[in-house]
């Protein structure tokens, strides 16, 4: 999977990723991770140099070389000239500078995901899902590999994978006696291709089948109660996250105060709306 000192393009018909060699971070093992979700990536050979003349005969170059330029796929994000976020370059609300995650992420993400989704990537569920694995999972590489602070008054992003720190413990040990960040890079790619599969798993099949149902129970409120303020779900399903989001994408001019809901055991009850998502005030 990995070289240190690759044949040359003409002698070698796999495709190559190019990324630094010496110690890993998260944004370029999620990069390679991701790219290898492609199927034109899917069989790459990962070579881990600072070598501009290796890097040349790479097909696509991550976190290393001091480019950025998707026309010849270069993504570095480290030279003083890039400041990139999802918000400057691709219109999207996220500021935080990207990192070689981000920007693979940026440029490959909907294709990455239209493959895992089996689905075409027009789909309008590859945009819900594109959104919610950047922001509970992209970002947060960003943010921590350009050192961007968490807090500045409201939070700017959370943390909740912790997978950066994982990663920077699988490099070699300052005193270990036979290092090889090789086996512990391969380690890292192994462990971080899981998250990320998980990550958009979870949203594809236990987030978006809930925001499916609270849409639809939105949609029908009238049918509970002619106020248009209660909702019923039958069977019920995490629901606070997604009223919130639909309430504003569907323009509801009566705020939902009351959510009907079946519970396990098939018994009814009934929960006041909070003011907002992390309050505990109704």
């Amino acid at each position: 999977m990995m070289a240190t000192e690759p044949p040359t393009k003409k002698q070698n018909s796999r495709k190559t990723i190019g990324t630094h060699s010496g110690t890993f971070h998260c944004d370029e093992v999620l990069a390679c991770c991701m790219l290898k979700q492609l199927p034109e990536y899917g069989d790459a050979e990962i070579i881990r140099t600072r070598d501009e003349n290796v890097l040349k005969t790479c097909d696509i170059v991550v976190d290393v070389g001091g480019k950025y330029e998707p026309a010849s796929h270069r993504y570095d994000h480290h030279q003083r000239s890039f400041s990139g976020t999802m918000n400057s370059l691709a219109g999207t609300k996220w500021e935080i500078k990207l990192s070689s995650a981000g920007l693979v992420y940026l440029h490959f993400g909907k294709d990455i995901l239209s493959q895992l989704m089996k689905v075409n990537k027009d789909d309008s569920t590859v945009d819900l899902i594109y959104a919610k694995v950047y922001e509970n999972l992209i970002q947060e590489i960003d943010a921590i590999d350009n050192g961007v602070d968490q807090f500045e008054g409201e939070p700017r992003y959370s943390i909740s994978t912790n997978i950066s720190s994982r990663v920077g413990a699988l490099n070699p040990k300052w005193n270990a006696k036979n290092p090889d960040p090789e086996a512990g890079f391969a380690k890292a790619m192994k462990m971080v291709e899981e998250e990320f599969l998980e990550t958009v798993s979870y949203f594809k099949d236990v987030w978006l089948p809930a925001r499916t149902i609270v849409q639809t129970a939105i949609e029908k409120r009238f049918e509970v109660d002619s106020s248009g303020e209660i909702i019923s779900i039958e069977g019920g399903c995490p629901w606070k996250d997604h009223l919130f989001t639909l309430e504003e994408k569907l323009s509801i001019d009566v705020p939902i105060k009351y959510v009907l809901f079946s519970d396990q055991n098939g018994k009814w009850r009934v929960q006041c709306v909070p003011v907002s998502l992390k309050s505990f005030e109704n």
